[in-house]
């Protein structure tokens, strides 16, 4: 992470204008990956929901209905959607920008990076006024990104595809790749559990996600949504 310091300017009677400075940030591939997994964690979410508790009944004949076999196609098609952008996106962290691989890990070893991280949640806190000014993510953002949406990430994706392979055999690539984790939890119900929770886990970081990128484009006079469309985080010193 790196701080930016905002720039004010004065116009001929000495009064402060709006500066605003702009900074590229997210590269379109970091952009489309996170619009695809948006889109594609919604479609899960909704979809998990019903396979883990199915409608109750359906009107009309059985055989004229394939209404939970739909779902869990559109289940199973947005986890691999999912699966190969995760590895796309895992391939830009070493051919990307800096900024392409904040949320894959946390500067622990870092004092800064404690002292800045203890400073945002004072600011989400409401306990101070004035924020920092970020380029790419603040460490209490980081660190949050990396722990409730990177690695459940890994986990959904994992333990999603030996859920699979119990339907697709043994004999399958699924099983060949992430069998193992059964041998971890034995019993496939313990593993639909924890597949259950993580999503929760996810569902919880999105609106979290959600209410902290609005609050910070009102409140810290930072671009924070719009850089996710246009790449650019713009950045705008104190009114007139």
């Amino acid at each position: 992470m790196s701080l930016i310091e905002p720039v004010t300017a004065s116009d001929a009677h000495g009064a402060k204008t709006v500066e605003r400075q702009s900074v590229y940030v997210y590269e379109a591939p970091v952009r489309l990956w996170h619009w695809i997994n948006a889109f594609c964690i919604l479609t899960l979410a909704l979809t998990g929901y019903f396979i883990g508790s199915p409608l109750p009944s359906m009107p009309g004949e059985a055989s004229a209905s394939f209404l939970m076999g739909y779902i869990r196609f559109t289940h199973f098609a947005a986890g691999q959607i999912v699966a190969v952008a995760l590895i796309l996106r895992v391939y830009w962290v070493f051919v990307g920008n800096v900024h392409a691989r904040q949320i894959f890990y946390v500067p622990v070893w870092s004092g800064r990076f404690w002292k800045e991280w203890v400073h945002e949640v004072r600011w989400y806190a409401f306990l101070i006024s004035r924020p920092k000014k970020y380029i790419g993510h603040n460490p209490l953002s980081q660190s949050a990104m990396f722990l409730m949406f990177t690695l459940p990430l890994f986990f959904m994706v994992i333990t999603g595809f030996a859920l699979y392979s119990e339907g697709a055999g043994r004999d399958s690539w699924e099983y060949s790749l992430f069998g193992w984790v059964f041998s971890i939890w034995p019993n496939s119900q313990d593993v639909h559990t924890f597949h259950h929770l993580g999503m929760w886990v996810i569902i919880v970081f999105v609106m979290v996600h959600i209410y902290v990128a609005v609050r910070e484009d009102i409140m810290s006079r930072q671009s924070i949504i719009s850089s996710m469309i246009s790449g650019e985080r713009m950045f705008k010193d104190k009114e007139d």
